[in-house]
C-alpha cells in the first residue's frame, strides 16, 4: 500500500520559501481532528490544486458543500458533495475512512487527507495527496461552516499554500445561492477516477468535455 508520511509534508520546507522556515513548520503541522468535529455541513471558501484541469473547473464552480455524517462503523464517515457547476447543481456520494485525524480512500485510487490550522474556530483547511497509477496530485481546501471567513482567515490559507508552493488560492464568490439537499447522488468515487484517468491533454479536455454535457448542458 503507498502511505504518504507527515515526514513528506514538512519536508517540502526543505525546498526554499518566500515566507520564513519557522513560520512555515507552523503552518503545515497537521493538527488533532475529532470525528464529531467533521461532522455536519461543510461550505468550501477556496483552494489550490495541481490536478490538471482544476483551475479551469474551479472558475465554473460557484459552490460546494459537503455533508459528512457518521455509519455503523466507527472508523468510516459517509459523504455528500453537493455543486452548483454553470448554474446547475449535482450531487456526489462516497464513503472515506477516518482515523487519527487522517481520511484515507485505498481504492480505485489512493487519497489521504490530513488537517493544517486555522485561526477560524469553524473551519477546517483540508491537504490532500491522491496518487492515481504514477500520478501523484496536491489539493489544499477551506471549509467553513458559514458562507463566508474574514480576510486573515483567507491570508493564513494564502501562505501554508505558498509554504507548499502550490498554484495561487482561488476563493470562492460569498454572494452564492448553496445547491438544495435534495438532489439523488451519484457514485463520487467513480466521478473522480474518471477524472484521475483522464490525466491531461486531449483525454482530459474529451472528459472535461464529457463532464460539462452532462452536468452543465
Amino acid at each position: 500500500m503507498k502511505c504518504v508520511s507527515v515526514v513528506v509534508l514538512l519536508s517540502l520546507l526543505s525546498l526554499g520559501h518566500s515566507a520564513p522556515l519557522s513560520s512555515c513548520e507552523s503552518l503545515l503541522k497537521p493538527i488533532t481532528v475529532s470525528n464529531e468535529y467533521m461532522m455536519g455541513k461543510w461550505l468550501y471558501i477556496g483552494g489550490s490544486s495541481d490536478l490538471p484541469g482544476s483551475r479551469s473547473l474551479g472558475r465554473l464552480l460557484s459552490s460546494v458543500w459537503l455533508d459528512i455524517t457518521a455509519t455503523s462503523q466507527s472508523n468510516i464517515l459517509n459523504i455528500i458533495q453537493t455543486q452548483r457547476i454553470h448554474g446547475k447543481c449535482s450531487s456526489l456520494i462516497y464513503n472515506a475512512t477516518f482515523e487519527n485525524s487522517t481520511m484515507v480512500i485505498e481504492q480505485p485510487f489512493y487519497l489521504r487527507e490530513v488537517y493544517l490550522p486555522t485561526d477560524c474556530p469553524d473551519c477546517l483547511i483540508a491537504y490532500e495527496e491522491v496518487i492515481s497509477g504514477r500520478d501523484t496530485f496536491t489539493s489544499l481546501m477551506l471549509f467553513s461552516k458559514r458562507q463566508s471567513v474574514s480576510p486573515d482567515v483567507v491570508e493564513m490559507l494564502k501562505a501554508q499554500a505558498e509554504c507548499l508552493r502550490m498554484p495561487s488560492v482561488m476563493i470562492t464568490d460569498t454572494d452564492y445561492e448553496i445547491c438544495p439537499d435534495n438532489i439523488a447522488p451519484s457514485d463520487g468515487i467513480s466521478a473522480l477516477n474518471s477524472l484521475l484517468e483522464a490525466k491531461i491533454g486531449l483525454q482530459l479536455a474529451r472528459f472535461l468535455d464529457a463532464f460539462f454535457d452532462e452536468f452543465v448542458n
